[in-house]
Order: C-alpha cells, then sequence, then structure tokens
C-alpha cells in the first residue's frame, strides 16, 4: 500500500514563498496523477494543481497560475509546490494526492483522486 507524506507548510507574510515537499513510497506506477489540494478555513477541498507521472504539462488552478509551480522528481519520488507571491487567501491546508490508471490527469477536482496523504498547513498572514 503506498503512503504519501506531505511536508513544508508554515507561517509567511504575504509576498512570501514557501516549498512544500510530497514524499511518495510504496507504489507509483507510469500511469498516475499526482497534485496538490487545499482546504481553507470553513470551506471545500479544492484542486491547487496535478501533474502527470508520464510527463506533460501540469494544471494550475486560475487562482495560482503565475505564482505556484508543481513539479517532481521521478527518480526520488517525490513532488513539490513552489509558492511565490503567497496571499492570505492561500491559507489552507495542504494535501498532496493521486490517483492511478489514467491517461492523463483528471480535473482538478478531489473527488477524482484515490490517494490522501496528511496535510501541511500554510499559514499567510502579516
Amino acid at each position: 500500500q503506498g503512503q504519501l507524506r506531505a511536508s513544508g507548510g508554515g507561517s509567511v507574510q504575504p509576498g512570501g514563498s514557501l516549498s512544500l515537499s510530497c514524499a511518495a513510497s510504496g507504489y507509483l506506477q507510469r500511469r498516475y496523477c499526482i497534485g496538490w489540494f487545499r482546504q481553507p478555513p470553513g470551506k471545500p477541498r479544492e484542486g491547487v494543481a496535478t501533474i502527470y507521472g508520464g510527463g506533460g504539462s501540469p494544471n494550475y488552478a486560475d487562482s495560482v497560475k503565475g505564482r505556484f509551480t508543481i513539479s517532481q522528481d521521478s527518480a526520488k519520488n517525490t513532488l513539490y509546490l513552489q509558492m511565490n507571491n503567497l496571499k492570505p487567501e492561500d491559507t489552507a491546508m495542504y494535501y498532496c494526492a493521486t490517483v492511478e490508471d489514467w491517461i492523463k490527469c483528471p480535473p482538478l477536482i478531489p473527488e477524482f483522486f484515490g490517494m490522501w496523504g496528511q496535510g501541511t498547513q500554510v499559514t499567510v498572514s502579516s
């Protein structure tokens, strides 16, 4: 059974940067999609960015385009999220998640993703 472990959250002022990591162990075949999701306080979980294991262009939520960058190191089975120019509305619990046996990434909707790691908190405030 695979596991995902997210890390790298913290507190930062508006305009600052943080980098999240998600270590995957136990599986990850080629036909998988992996990504980042977040749940702001009192709101439902939402998609942030996804990337396909076999390569291809990442998918981003409109709210983070131009500020966040998703990447992966397949050799290390690690997913990253570089977050720049952070805003207070980026405050949320961030999760990594994956789904297998897709020929491309599904839409940025949490219900498509079946394996989740524990979250890491990101707080943006002055």
